[in-house]
């Protein structure tokens, strides 16, 4: 039997691309510094990529519950799912990963934290842990200037315009 590299989570849309809904989450500290992880295609040597914490929903999983897991999962830090803002940003990516083309739609959940925390990688998936390779925080006007990639790309001038409290419906971004 043969497992999916992708994961349990990813199907095929109508158009036969493979498809998730994926909850992130834009964790900040009280510097102003965003943390985002550092990732990696395995099929694809020498690609790297800065990102949001974050990833794929199971199946009738509620998105805010999702990104409190995967919060959990990917940096160790355990939140009541109340203390999330959002959904403040909705947006649909498509990508080369892992050999396939790939569709994400994304809903963005911010989480504030006083100071910067040390990563725990320990509820990191083995496709985590071939893919990312690292974490940082990252002061956002640096991050314009570093010549890195991230996503989302519009990330710096989004995070200026966020708001202390989010209320609304989630923005649509690119």
């Amino acid at each position: 039997m043969s497992t999916d590299p992708l994961g349990p989570e990813w199907g095929r849309g109508p158009d036969g691309l493979r498809t998730r809904s994926a909850s992130r989450v834009v964790v900040l500290d009280g510097a102003g510094r965003v943390l985002l992880l550092r990732g990696s295609d395995p099929a694809q040597p020498g690609t790297d990529w800065w990102f949001t914490v974050g990833g794929g929903r199971a199946p009738g999983e509620d998105a805010r519950a999702a990104a409190v897991r995967e919060l959990g999962e990917e940096t160790g830090l355990v939140v009541d799912p109340a203390l999330l803002d959002g959904p403040v940003w909705v947006r649909s990516a498509e990508f080369d990963f892992l050999g396939q083309r790939c569709r994400q739609e994304e809903l963005f959940f911010v989480h504030r934290v006083r100071d910067g925390f040390a990563v725990d990688d320990a509820g990191w998936t083995d496709l985590e842990r071939t893919s990312v390779s690292g974490w940082r925080w990252w002061v956002p006007g640096d991050l314009a200037v570093a010549g890195v990639a991230f996503y989302p790309p519009d990330l710096v001038p989004l995070l200026a315009q966020l708001p202390p409290r989010w209320v609304g419906d989630p923005r649509p971004i690119g």
